[in-house]
């Protein structure tokens, strides 16, 4: 049955993409499905899912009804939540933001740890409705999550998001009790530009003797810098689904407030001065990387001639609030101990990595979880039944009792 049903999905995907395809006039875009994973047809599946759904959206955008990515948020908004009768949802708005908060009915003696969950979507996607299908729904019932819903791009470019997460998150930190929870076993964790964020956050909060420490970061495949462009990760996995070099860079300019014209300088480094690249190597250079992530046959690091013009147009993503990697030592130093997730087939594999290797250099205590058949936004797909991947799974089990053990 399970065949049969693929097989359908399939030849109904493919036909729905290519007439949405034809209608738009643009071509399939080329994209790799790497040996090593399993599930190859269920991931082609969720390939031309995505695809549709972006281009649905897209013919939307030409007709002036709404955004691309706004219609895509649309669509996750109406994901609904599973019914839980062990915990009280409760939609609440910390100011402006939205925030979704769950508590355990269970009558507790003591206080229960706290999550603040922070979602991916590239600064573009990702709803409170399809946050609640992750993370947050193991073990709800010695856990208080609360997940933030911040502006996104193309509306609302940096540093809207990141002010949204950092107010919200100082907001929770004050009134910990009242919801509670354990002013001593509060968890960041987010996933993709969610888990930048929670680097991004755990960085700022660092000597602030006024709130509630965090005791420790989780940061599942995060995207921590747009700099280097050249790693070994985005050289191997620019074509796999479901972050395509392509559509990072598409991300990164709307957030950034960038013109797509310059992706190109971008991703060649020719918007790098060499006295910033000089000084940031030691933590941005793939010579960091453990020698079984570097390929033997990998082009060096070589940036391109210095573009001036290029720097003025793109110079915003060289700030640490953009790139939580380049944080000075005297900060990293201090930041709590981790939990990083990377997954063998993710463009932004790499940047677990050095991140990996700046906190331990620094002396920081650091869990790393490395999932060998594992993909960019695959937490997305935990608990989806028929579209479930035994990667997403593992990652949930191996974030909950590191947690649970803290």
């Amino acid at each position: 049955m399970v065949p049969l049903l693929e097989t359908l999905l399939v030849a109904a995907s493919i036909l729905s993409l290519g007439v949405s395809l034809w209608i738009l006039r643009e071509p399939l875009l080329a994209f790799d499905i790497p040996p090593a994973m399993r599930h190859p047809r269920r991931f082609w599946i969720l390939h031309c899912l995505m695809q549709l759904t972006f281009t649905w959206g897209y013919i939307l955008e030409k007709l002036g009804i709404c955004s691309m990515p706004r219609f895509v948020r649309f669509l996750q908004d109406r994901l609904t939540i599973k019914n839980n009768r062990e915990v009280v949802v409760t939609d609440l708005r910390f100011g402006t933001i939205p925030v979704r908060l769950f508590q355990p009915k269970a009558v507790s003696s003591s206080l229960r740890r706290g999550i603040l969950f922070y979602h991916g979507g590239g600064s573009l996607l990702g709803s409170l409705a399809s946050s609640d299908t992750r993370v947050t729904r193991a073990h709800r019932r010695v856990l208080v999550p609360l997940l933030l819903r911040y502006r996104k791009a193309p509306e609302h470019h940096y540093p809207v998001a990141v002010t949204d997460c950092i107010n919200a998150s100082i907001h929770f930190l004050k009134t910990l009790e009242a919801y509670g929870v354990d002013p001593s076993r509060v968890v960041a964790c987010g996933e993709s530009f969610g888990g930048g964020a929670v680097a991004l956050i755990t960085q700022i909060l660092v000597g602030r003797t006024d709130l509630p420490q965090i005791r420790a970061q989780v940061l599942i495949y995060p995207v921590m810098q747009a700099i280097n462009l050249q790693l070994p990760s985005f050289q191997q996995n620019q074509n796999v689904p479901f972050l395509s070099l392509q559509f990072m860079m598409t991300c990164v300019c709307s957030y950034l407030a960038i013109d797509l014209s310059w992706k190109d300088a971008m991703m060649k480094g020719a918007c790098i001065p060499r006295d910033f690249w000089k000084k940031h190597r030691k933590w941005l250079s793939s010579d960091n990387l453990p020698k079984r992530f570097r390929s033997k046959d990998q082009p060096p690091e070589t940036l391109a001639p210095f573009n001036e013009d290029a720097y003025l147009e793109t110079k915003q993503m060289l700030d640490v609030d953009n790139a939580p990697l380049i944080a000075e030592d005297k900060i990293i130093a201090q930041l709590p101990e981790a939990f990083l997730v990377s997954c063998e087939v993710d463009m932004v594999r790499d940047d677990s990595l050095l991140y990996k290797k700046r906190l331990e250099d620094q002396g920081v205590r650091v869990t790393w979880y490395h999932v060998e058949d594992g993909f960019h936004g695959c937490l997305f797909l935990f608990d989806n039944m028929f579209l479930s991947f035994p990667c997403s799974l593992n990652i949930v089990n191996a974030v909950v009792n590191y947690i649970k053990g803290l």
